[in-house]
């Protein structure tokens, strides 16, 4: 009976095998997905591409990975870089193409079928990752590779793929027990869970947290053409909110009352309601903890940091005691100025969050002469993106840009620009998604539709997403200086990403680990003030006037003002995840309010009363959602690489070809191909310091 029973199965399964193979025939050629794309540079075909696409499109490259591997490990032939290595790097190809696409949408265009899926398929995406590199009998064979590759015919690219498939497998865990891979696996399917719950619950707050206002009284000082568009259909005027703790309104906004309702939105914008986060916190680090210590660690961050610049959080610490005291002095200083003329203004009492903004930017125009609603009509957002962005990228490393209007996009405020190399050969497509929207995540970002590599003979398809107010209908977009810069940012990420000239995608463009990933990014940011670039997109909207330079030179001096207070709200987010995720396994959170105010006590960031951390624990979507963990350090240490390395330009000539071509050789093509700091050093002549950072802010 039991034999007949076997028989049944092996047949039931051999006739469902027969069956898939249809089946997955079919979905290849009608899933647009599953099939290579026809476009240029191929380039999603967003014409083509549906909801319902994703879900089978995901589960089926899972199944030709599971596939891919299977292979590898039935093998009998000795294990060899070609077929262990490189099937391993070529595995997870259609799974990859069609993540690219629906993380892109989940996060710039999203809706709720696709918030579902997302939260469905986070777990098991995490299982399915765990197979692979919990996989005792891969492993053996990546790491007989590894014991012996330098005995193998390999060049530095391949050595360094053999290298890194190595180090994550020890990693993720492919040393340890059998139990404990298993209990691991179970929280590494929880953490998915969590941190897609997570980013849901922010995305739905910054519109549930928004704030209504009855009036456009209350709103006074915001501009009328942005009042129009934030009108709602009886009359009213609804703001919603930006990731950040602080709004962007309220620089503008001259009624207090109007103030501190928009910031405490923003401060509680999940506090006791259904978008509530803090028991996904409290589970989240305490589930890193257990992680961490089952892979041999104190903690997440030592976890976390081994393959970093920065190699360990002592080091991180080491670094933050060189910044919170001068960051803090500068900003208690700032805080009394502006608290004074706040005052002296009429406006009673201390300093609080919602003034710093409104004031600051009246003490910057009473010091400096400079005030943004006199600069921002210089700073219209296709000018800035065309004559700005794109220009500083042609003066610096000859490239150049092409308006594409026959691919199709996910949204119709998306723009396309194809990229040629100076000797005019093709170097990727880049699309420009600018304004905000209800479908779209908070903040800005770089990521890639495609990711170059010789492997699959593929050139960069990359996209800059932002969150500029789009403005009414036939009105200018002028932007913030803020966001000038932000544009700057983006687009040195795509830099990074258009410049790779890698054999593997693995090892391509921003590959690499998160406290240099921003450092091209923060770089970029140099050419916005540039007089060559700036006096080229800096033109008034209405009469094409090149800005004046009485105004330029108030800008530049004025570049230090507020820097004690950018650094110490950013510092104090930085700390705060530090501190969450150096937590040992036996440390308990109960209290997520109570953990933030000691950690920000105990360092001193909270010293001066109207500066709150750039991001409240409880929508710091960054490191609770956004894969930088132990991480968001990254952004003040790569500014210090930022302005080490812009000295460098400033002492070898400036904004010429020679040194733009120099720094894309050395740096921003070779990926994670090299060693980083080796990478650094061998293009700057020496280590990294902390002095241009400090003068450039005014901190020392």
């Amino acid at each position: 009976m039991k034999k007949n029973s076997f028989l049944i199965i092996v047949l039931a399964l051999s006739m469902t095998a027969c069956k898939s193979k249809s089946e997955v025939e079919t979905k290849h050629s009608e899933n647009p997905l599953l099939v290579e794309s026809t476009l240029p540079y191929s380039a999603p075909d967003f014409s083509k591409i549906k909801d319902e696409h994703f879900k089978p499109a995901m589960e089926e490259g899972m199944r030709m990975q599971t596939e891919a591997i299977d292979k590898i490990i039935s093998s009998n032939d000795a294990p060899s870089f070609e077929n262990t290595i490189l099937a391993l790097e070529e595995s997870g190809y259609v799974l990859s193409k069609v993540n690219s696409v629906f993380f892109a949408l989940a996060g710039s265009n999203t809706n709720e079928t696709l918030q579902n899926l997302e939260e469905e398929m986070a777990p098991k995406l995490s299982e399915h990752s765990d197979a692979i590199y919990l996989n005792d009998k891969l492993f053996k064979r990546v790491k007989e590779v590894y014991e012996k590759r330098n005995s193998l015919d390999l060049d530095n690219e391949s050595l360094k793929l053999v290298e890194m498939y190595y180090d994550g497998f020890v990693m993720a865990g492919a040393n340890l027990s059998s139990s404990d891979k298993k209990q691991l696996k179970k929280l590494n399917a929880r953490e998915a869970s969590l941190t897609t719950e997570f980013n849901k619950k922010i995305l739905a707050s910054m519109t549930d947290g928004g704030v209504t206002f009855d009036t456009a009284e209350e709103l006074k000082g915001l501009e009328e053409s942005y009042l129009k568009s934030i009108k709602t259909e009886d009359g009213k005027y609804f703001i919603s909110l930006v990731n950040t703790t602080q709004q962007p309104d309220l620089q503008n906004m001259v009624n207090r009352g109007a103030r501190e309702k928009l910031f405490n939105a923003s401060w509680t914008r999940v506090d006791g309601n259904k978008n509530d986060t803090r028991s996904i916190i409290a589970e989240l680090v305490d589930l890193r903890a257990q992680k961490a210590a089952i892979l041999g660690f104190p903690n997440y961050a030592s976890w976390s940091l081994q393959h970093s610049m920065v190699k360990n959080p002592e080091n991180i610490r080491t670094f933050f005691d060189q910044l919170i005291p001068a960051a803090v002095k500068k900003a208690q200083e700032e805080s009394n100025e502006i608290e004074a003329t706040m005052n002296k203004l009429g406006e009673k009492g201390k300093l609080e969050p919602w003034d710093w903004s409104l004031y600051s930017e009246k003490v910057r125009k009473q010091k400096y002469d400079v005030d943004e609603n006199e600069t921002k009509p210089y700073f219209e957002v296709m000018n800035v993106l065309e004559d700005g962005v794109f220009f500083a990228a042609t003066k610096l490393y000859g490239i150049t840009f092409k308006k594409r209007t026959d691919i199709p996009v996910y949204h119709e405020d998306v723009l396309v620009y194809e990229l040629f190399n100076k000797d005019g050969s093709q170097l990727g497509l880049f699309y420009a998604d600018l304004y905000a929207r209800p479908s779209k995540n908070g903040g800005a970002w770089m990521d890639n539709f495609v990711t170059q590599s010789k492997l699959h003979k593929k050139k960069p398809v990359i996209y800059n997403v932002l969150n500029i107010p789009k403005p009414a209908k036939g009105e200018a977009c002028l932007v913030s200086f803020d966001n000038v810069i932000t544009l700057f940012h983006e687009f040195g990420h795509a830099l990074h990403g258009f410049f790779a000239d890698q054999q593997y995608p693995s090892l391509s463009g921003t590959a690499v680990a998160r406290d240099f990933v921003e450092f091209p990014s923060q770089f970029n940011e140099n050419w916005a003030t540039h007089p060559v670039i700036i006096k080229n997109y800096a033109k008034h909207y209405k009469t094409g006037k090149v800005i004046p330079q009485t105004l330029l030179d108030k800008i530049k001096a004025a570049s230090t003002f507020n820097e004690g207070y950018s650094a110490t709200e950013t510092i104090a987010a930085a700390n705060n995840d530090l501190i969450w995720h150096s937590i040992g396994v036996n440390d308990k959170i109960t209290d997520i309010d109570a953990f933030e105010n000691e950690a920000l006590h105990k360092f001193g960031l909270d010293a001066v009363n109207a500066i709150r951390p750039r991001y409240r624990s409880t929508y710091f979507s960054h490191i609770f959602s956004g894969g930088y963990a132990a991480g968001y350090y990254a952004y003040i240490w790569t500014e210090m690489l930022d302005h080490d390395a812009y000295q460098w330009f400033n002492e070898n000539g400036g904004l010429t070809l020679e040194n733009g071509q120099r720094f894309r050789d050395m740096v921003l093509s070779r990926g994670n191909t090299i060693e980083l700091e080796k990478m650094y050093v061998d293009w700057r002549g020496k280590q990294p310091a902390i002095d241009a950072m400090l003068k450039a802010k005014g901190l020392n």
